[in-house]
């Protein structure tokens, strides 16, 4: 646990929704669709490069979420630097539902494809 990280303040409040021993989940501040969580390792990881394991964990328990949601399409996201917009410097997996018509245009959607270099 770190003290200035709000992730691991969560965790250590009990403030969170579905877990498994290594991993927990909780509402975002901002969630972009309905049902969007944030799959969190319980120890805290500055990003899924720094502990690859625990990055798998907390693969794990997004999957099963969205297996128990009954989740059709989703995205899982995670970010590893502010160059790729993290913000909070824990490991963290955003659990994304999609529903066709949901508004949400993710950030590479629309750009123009860069050609392969031979």
């Amino acid at each position: 646990m770190t003290s200035d990280c709000p992730f691991c303040a969560r965790i250590a409040a009990g403030d969170y929704g579905t877990c498994d021993m290594f991993s927990v989940s909780f509402e975002p501040l901002n969630p972009v669709t309905e049902g969007h969580l944030l799959v969190v390792p319980r120890l805290h990881f500055p990003d899924a490069g720094s502990n690859p394991l625990h990055a798998g964990r907390a693969m794990e328990l997004a999957a099963t979420i969205a297996a128990l949601d009954s989740l059709d399409s989703y995205n899982l996201i995670t970010s590893a630097g502010s160059a790729a917009t993290q913000t909070v410097r824990h490991l963290h997996l955003h659990l994304v539902p999609r529903r066709p018509g949901d508004g949400l245009a993710l950030p590479w959607t629309g750009q123009q494809q860069r050609k392969a270099t031979p």
